[in-house]
């Protein structure tokens, strides 16, 4: 297993960066009970990282740090050379984007007025969008298949509709950085593909970085460029599907028993739970 205290390792998926990279180098984290060691990561343009672990592993706290909205007792993030904690909020805001499953919406708006409410950190002194911010809207909610239900209210579609509509307005940021909190949580299998197939195309095509916490370990392999594993606080291992994706540790870090093989068509781990 691959031990990411150290800097060395931590460069490891990011290797050979280049402008706009994401650097993620020995940041550590403490709660009353719970404690995020020094862990580092990076990545280049145009990649999808998945943290994947189980509950209470750390992978929304490192989340949230890499976000800015955590500062970390240790180590540092930068993103295109910038130390992301150093920038002010709305700086933040305009490179990165955070999408999490929302809580309780207090007012049903349009889907394209809550898709606007990405632009608000691209805002001038005025306050009122542009014809800029609007083609940003046309194009996030294009980009995800939204645009027929522009004028819906979001209390009336679906849970796989909102979901994309959480991610049209993180678009509508235009960030350098996408950073998504169980984007497919909830969704049905036909939704859960969907999602983070449009994920890794957007990354592709936009060239931004997109780091994804989910649960869904063939979904990772199959869409995402890294993988980091992360068990009590601490990275156990990091890097491609295939060198992550090991049935012994995945049974002991999930504790049950699981098999890896090949996806017989796209040639990516495939992990199987088996039945005792």
């Amino acid at each position: 297993m691959v031990d990411v205290g150290t800097k060395e390792i931590g460069r490891m998926i990011g290797r050979g960066l280049a402008d706009g990279a994401l650097d993620v180098e020995g940041v550590s984290f403490r709660f009353p009970h719970f404690e995020l060691a020094p862990t580092s990561f990076a990545a280049r343009p145009g990649e999808v990282v998945a943290i994947i672990g189980p509950n209470g592993s750390g992978k929304s706290t490192l989340l949230e740090i890499v976000s800015g909205h955590l500062r970390p007792l240790a180590g540092r993030v930068t993103l295109d050379g910038d130390n992301i904690h150093e920038l002010s909020p709305r700086q933040r805001a305009q490179r990165i984007g955070l999408a999490r499953q929302e809580a309780i919406l207090l007012f049903s708006f349009q889907v394209r007025e809550f898709v606007r409410q990405g632009r608000h950190p691209h805002l001038g002194r005025s306050l009122f969008e542009t014809s800029e911010d609007e083609r940003w809207v046309d194009w996030a909610l294009a980009r995800t298949n939204l645009a027929g239900f522009a004028k819906r209210r979001v209390l009336e579609i679906s849970s796989g509709e909102f979901q994309r509509a959480v991610l049209a307005r993180t678009l509508a940021q235009r960030p350098r950085l996408l950073l998504l909190d169980e984007p497919t949580a909830n969704l049905d299998i036909g939704y859960q593909i969907e999602m983070l197939r449009l994920i890794r195309n957007l990354a592709a095509s936009e060239n931004f970085i997109a780091v994804v916490v989910t649960h869904e370990l063939n979904l990772a392999a199959e869409l995402a460029d890294a993988l980091l594993l992360l068990e009590d606080g601490r990275c156990l291992t990091q890097g491609r599907p295939e060198e992550v994706l090991r049935s012994d540790v995945l049974s002991r870090v999930f504790r049950t028993p699981v098999v890896v093989d090949q996806n017989p068509k796209s040639g990516r781990p495939r992990v199987t739970w088996v039945a005792p």
